[in-house]
Formats: C-alpha cells, structure tokens, sequence
C-alpha cells in the first residue's frame, strides 16, 4: 500500500461501514487525513483490480495501475471538481492510465491464467466451479473485443454505471458509448454461437 505522510484521526460518524461517505473522505483527504485516504483505498482497490484486469488484459499492469490511480487521488484530491459522482472521475484517472500503460506495453494476452485469475479477483458469493467457468468463457469472450468495448461491458455489467458516467470515464459523447457496447454485444452475441455450434 502507499505511504503516507500526515496521519489525523477520521471519522465517519454520519454513515455506517456499509455506506460510506465517500464526499466526506475526499474532503478529508484534502485536509491530508491518511486514515480516510487509508479507507478509501480500501473501498476502491478491489473495484479497480477488477476494472484494470479486465480492460488491459494484462495482469502485471494491474498493481501498478491502482497504486498509480490512487496516488493521484492522494496527491491531488483538488482535482475533483464536483461535476460528476467520485467513482466517475477515480474509473477516469484509472481508465487513462490504463490506455498509457496498454500503449507504452504493445502485449496483449489472448489467454489469462485461469490461477492467477481466481487468485485475483475474490467473488465469495459465487460457486467456485461456476465462477472459474464463468471467468473461462468470459475471459475468452472479452479477447475478441477491443479495450474501450472491454471497458464498456466492465463498468456497465460489473459496476452498475449509466452510459453518461461511462462517457465521462472513458472522455467521450454518450453516443460513443452506446456504439461500442452495440458492438461489443455483436461480437459477444457471435462469439457465443460459435461456441453453441
């Protein structure tokens, strides 16, 4: 995890763990509260690891990528500007450098390891073999699509976002947006038939 400099106690007295407060703990990172920065990385690593994973495909970028994304929130929490929602403007900075990173990085995987995957993405609610079957079929799904359609499908499907904020993470028109998960459902739907045949 990152180092951190200041350190003065944080409260969240107003929201209860499963709710938390993310306004009041920028705010609080602002002031340079380590601890409210300390549980905001926590509420956000998992959704990053998940995101970064699957949009680059490559999971030796993911680590740096999420410590890279929230050093930026630590540093610079005045870079949020209150025009959309935190997780809008976090998935923005993680999305950019993911693209830097994919572009810099010309290798692209075509086969995830099925045991590095399972190590790295937690889903205790699921059934073991289903998810690693799932993960399976997916994740071979997922390589026929480009990296802005992968992201598409990821904040969509996993992370519950409407087409305007994904147009805000991925710096597009809206319009965009929907053309790429047209296509993404396209080649998905295509893919899928194959399979079936």
């Amino acid at each position: 995890m990152l180092k951190l400099v200041k350190s003065q106690p944080f409260s969240m007295s107003t929201k209860a763990v499963s709710g938390v407060d993310e306004y009041a703990l920028l705010g609080a990172i602002v002031d340079g509260d380590a601890k409210a920065f300390e549980a905001f990385y926590k509420l956000y690593y998992s959704r990053l690891l998940r995101f970064i994973l699957r949009t680059t495909r490559q999971p030796e970028l993911v680590e740096e990528l999420i410590q890279e994304t929230l050093l930026l929130v630590w540093q610079q929490p005045q870079r949020f500007t209150y025009n959309s929602k935190i997780s809008t403007w976090v998935f923005g900075i993680a999305y950019r450098k993911a693209l830097k990173a994919m572009s810099k990085n010309a290798k692209r995987f075509n086969d995830l390891d099925m045991d590095e995957l399972s190590e790295t993405i937690d889903d205790p609610m699921a059934d073991l073999a289903q998810n690693i079957e799932n993960q399976d079929w997916l994740n071979i799904a997922l390589a026929h699509l480009s990296a802005d359609q992968r992201a598409v499908i990821e904040l969509t499907f996993f992370h519950g976002m409407s087409y305007q904020e994904i147009a805000q993470i991925l710096d597009c028109p809206e319009n965009t947006v929907k053309t790429r998960m047209f296509h993404a459902r396209k080649k998905l739907h295509a893919f899928a038939t194959a399979m079936e045949h």
